[in-house]
């Protein structure tokens, strides 16, 4: 490890004794340094004479941010002034500031002016035009620190309570969205302890010290605690900033170092011995990085990276250091093909730039050749651009104008191929059904009705903890883990894992299975995979455990281990799978549609049997739709969840090309979010009890964390009609008073609202509660009528019981009593509603005549004579045979 810089600097004394900081301008042609006297000086580049002074500015400068152009300086008078490069002169005073500006930041495009100060809010000022402000004070704390993200689109504020806090500045007055806590330590503003936000090159993460002297990686997706950089200080830290390329992290304490951490690996390769360090700054494009101390000294280190690691310096951007990426993590447990630049890429300041190989000797086109003649970006081809011929997930965002932001974070360049986009199909991405991704270095393995499943990244090894709901049948476990375990599946019989190959392939994935209890000496089994596979998904029921593979295989295993089948699926690459019994589902990837995105395909087939019941048919998807989750029933019918927040079921799935799609519930119709204020979604858990389980998500999250959320469950209803129940009387008050201009006065608008309301009111009450009872009745019918459907199907694919008969009559006979009801509704309504009091009667399951006779009777008490003459008529053809559904003209004879 390297303790001494190649040539060691000599101190500059820039300043007098007193807080000095320093910054480069984005092209690094520039050095500027502020302190506590009434001198800025400027350092060119590569010049090692004298700098550049500007005497006319004010003392005890506290921070200085710089652009191409300009710089700002904040003081302890609390003024913030700008400096131009042209004359090297004062220019005019930003923003003034009623106590000592502790912090100035320039947005990356150079156009906003971020301010900290003692008081109570921050300041932005748009540079061009100092009257546009705009003020931040949620937080309500003096502001120590403060700095944007790469993109602009966030300000992150080190606040003195100890709290970092986020806003977003994408709309016209800026919000505040998070508060990070628990991380920086409370501090003074005028405390040399360093509390800053360092956003990652890439953006995705940014790094900040802690009190316990480390320096902690917090993820922007979900403000989670990843890396840190620990074990080097042994003081305070008083600076901190990460390389161009984000592969080199610069930190100083009070311990009198400067290291230098790896963020590959967080280890130190560099350690430097320089007291009272307070502000470093890195040169955007060489190996050359300045400091200043509290001593007003500067010190401009050339080869500030020794030999040994420059090469991290050369590297193209890196990722910022996470415990799990989610752009290295696929679904498949593979790693994504990161391009990499040419050895000769640059850094500019603000992102890389490749620049593709080309021969020595470029032959020049000739005149209306064909190059000239075509668009420049006809074809064109840079050297990071990948064919996603396989399906392996290499291209990233397929049909889209722009790329991800993720992947303009960690460098990946879209191809200028822009007129062949649309022939690369986005396919579906695999998912492990109720598992979640890794959040900080916490993930669930899995979350059903039985318990949930759960591990803890703990850097050498995994800690997993099972746990179930009903205590009584099974115990709580826990165990360490050194498999590395990314999957898992839980039933009454056992709980099954899975883990990634590791490395780079030479260690298989394996698939573990751990029983319950058995009665004999419980058995676990473990069994690798071939070498280079991977599992993408995987389910457990009661007879089999299936496997579904970067292989293309889906490989089913016995509880025991022993290998039952394996095989390739025609619909590639594999998307998802779920079983229950002998009946194994798999989802894959089918043909590509009119819009770009594959078709998701589904197999069902009863393993045991060696029965195909659906062989490659369509999951029911509009246009954009994926699905979310995967599953079957309680009784043994598979479910789908998608992203619109529609749960489905799959009807006659056991008769070959008889299978359909039904909607059971759409979350979005429910009425806890008929207001309009709530902003929720539902992470699937089972369909049991006709009931949809679930865990209520808030705020805009799309996974459950920790601690666990408790399930809900939500009756399911068939999505008729949005039309919210008891909002027409509302409408209609505000019609009148929209219909009676002239009666201003409130207590003459009241009685004619009352007078018009005895006239409407029991009518509008009976007809708005006719239609909510019919509303109801309508989707207890369908709801019925589904489950006896499902019932039918498994009694006749089954060895039926005479309870499974006894219930599926009980369930006809409760489908005929709901259509009475709804007989009796329109009986009421009156003689205009007869043809569909008529035909709930011909919907009617009974085939003996009884509830035919008990519908002729209802129609007889309301006075409808005519209609239970036409009832009779549909008895007696159901007795002697009909079932009231006749073709031709007897139909038409019915309803005449």
């Amino acid at each position: 490890m390297s303790s001494l810089i190649a040539s060691r600097p000599r101190p500059r004394p820039a300043h007098t004794q007193g807080a000095t900081h320093c910054a480069y301008t984005p092209d690094g042609t520039k050095l500027v340094t502020v302190g506590s006297n009434n001198t800025i000086r400027i350092y060119k580049t590569g010049f090692d004479g004298e700098p550049t002074n500007i005497d006319d500015c004010q003392e005890q400068n506290t921070a200085v941010a710089a652009s191409d152009d300009f710089f700002v300086a904040g003081s302890e008078d609390g003024t913030v002034s700008l400096y131009t490069f042209d004359n090297n002169m004062f220019d005019r005073f930003l923003l003034r500031t009623s106590l000592p500006v502790r912090d100035v930041a320039l947005s990356p495009d150079a156009k906003w002016c971020a301010v900290a100060s003692d008081e109570l809010s921050v300041r932005l000022v748009q540079v061009d035009d100092n009257t546009k402000l705009r003020t931040l004070k949620e937080h309500g704390r003096p502001t120590k620190h403060l700095a944007f993200d790469p993109k602009g689109s966030l300000l992150a504020l080190s606040c003195t309570d100890g709290i970092v806090y986020i806003y977003s500045l994408t709309a016209e007055h800026p919000e505040l969205i998070r508060k990070v806590e628990n991380v920086i330590g409370r501090v003074e503003t005028e405390s040399e302890s360093c509390t800053k936000v360092a956003w990652h090159p890439d953006g995705r993460a940014f790094a900040v010290p802690t009190p316990t002297r480390d320096l902690q990686v917090i993820s922007k997706n979900d403000w989670e605690k990843q890396r840190a950089f620990s074990d080097a200080h042994d003081g305070d830290i008083t600076a901190l900033a990460w390389s161009p390329n984000g592969a080199l992290l610069a930190t100083a304490a009070k311990d009198r170092k400067i290291i230098i951490w790896s963020s590959r690996d967080m280890s130190v390769v560099a350690r430097y011995e320089y007291p009272n360090v307070i502000d470093i700054a890195w040169h955007p494009t060489k190996n050359l990085a300045s400091f200043t101390t509290s001593d007003g000294e500067v010190f401009i280190c050339p080869d500030f990276v020794s030999e040994q690691f420059l090469s991290l310096l050369r590297l193209p951007r890196q990722p910022a250091p996470f415990i799990h990426d989610p752009l290295a993590d696929i679904s498949a447990n593979g790693k994504r093909p990161v391009t990499t630049a040419p050895a000769t890429a640059e850094l500019n300041g603000q992102h890389q730039k490749q620049i593709a190989s080309r021969p020595a000797a470029a032959r020049r086109g000739s005149l209306d050749s064909l190059d000239d003649l075509l668009d420049e970006n006809y074809g064109d081809i840079e050297d990071d651009f990948v064919v996603d011929d396989d399906g392996a997930g290499y291209t990233l965002n397929a049909g889209r104008k722009r790329p991800a932001e993720d992947e303009l974070a960690a460098g990946l360049h879209p191809s200028k191929r822009g007129n062949f986009v649309a022939a690369v199909a986005q396919r579906h991405e695999a998912f492990q059904p109720g598992s979640t991704p890794w959040r900080g270095n916490r993930k669930y393995l899995c979350l059903n009705l039985i318990g949930f499943v759960w591990t803890v990244d703990q850097d050498s090894h995994h800690t997993v903890t099972v746990e179930f709901y009903d205590h009584e049948f099974h115990r709580d476990f826990h165990f360490t883990d050194t498999f590395l375990y990314d999957k898992a599946c839980l039933n009454d019989k056992g709980a099954l894992f899975s883990c990634p190959p590791r490395d780079e392939g030479e260690v298989p994935a394996v698939v573990f299975y751990r029983p319950h209890e058995t009665w004999t000496q419980r058995n676990d089994w473990r069994i690798e995979l071939p070498k280079g596979e991977a599992v993408l998904a995987m389910s457990l029921s009661d007879s089999f455990v299936t496997v579904t593979t970067t292989g293309n295989y889906v490989r089913i295993y016995t509880l025991f281990g022993i290998p039952y089948r394996v095989y390739r699926p025609k619909s590639s690459p594999m998307v998802t799978c779920a079983s229950w019994r002998d009946y194994v589902l798999t989802m894959g990837n089918g043909p590509v549609g009119v819009d770009g995105m594959a078709r998701l395909l589904y197999t069902i087939q009863n393993v045991k049997r060696d029965e195909i019941c659906q062989n490659e048919d369509t999951v029911a998807l509009p246009e954009g739709v994926t699905v979310r989750s995967v599953f079957f029933s309680d009784g043994g019918d598979p479910c789908i969840y998608d992203s619109t927040g529609t749960l489905l079921t799959l009807l006659h799935w056991r008769q070959p090309s008889r299978a359909s799609w039904i909607p059971l519930l759409d979350t979005k119709l429910l009425p806890r979010l008929a207001s309009g204020r709530k902003r929720e979604s539902y992470f699937p858990i089972a369909v049991a009890d006709n009931r949809f389980h679930c865990i209520i998500l808030k705020g805009g999250d799309q996974y459950p964390y920790f601690p666990r959320p408790l399930l809900s469950e939500f009756e399911f209803s068939i999505p008729l009609s949005s039309a919210p129940a008891g909002g027409k009387k509302q409408k209609k008050k505000k019609e009148r008073k929209s219909r009676d201009p002239l009666l201003d006065d409130d207590e003459d608008q009241d009685m004619a609202d009352s007078l018009s309301e005895e006239d409407e009111d029991d009518g509008d009450e009976q007809g708005d509660e006719n239609n909510n009872e019919t509303r109801k009745l309508e989707q207890e019918y369908l709801l019925k009528g589904l489950r006896a459907a499902q019932l039918a199907d498994l009694l006749d694919a089954s060895k039926s019981t005479a309870g499974q008969r006894a219930a599926l009559a009980r369930l006809e006979l409760e489908i005929d009593k709901t259509l009475l009801q709804v007989l009796a509704i329109e009986c009421r309504e009156g003689e205009d509603r007869g043809m569909r009091a008529l035909e709930a009667v011909m919907l009617m399951r009974d085939r003996s005549g009884r509830m035919v006779e008990v519908a002729g009777k209802v129609a007889d008490r309301y006075g409808r004579t005519i209609l239970g003459e036409k009832i009779r008529e549909v008895g007696e053809r159901r007795v002697n045979g009909g079932d009231g559904f006749s073709d031709g003209e007897e139909e038409d004879d019915v309803f005449a």
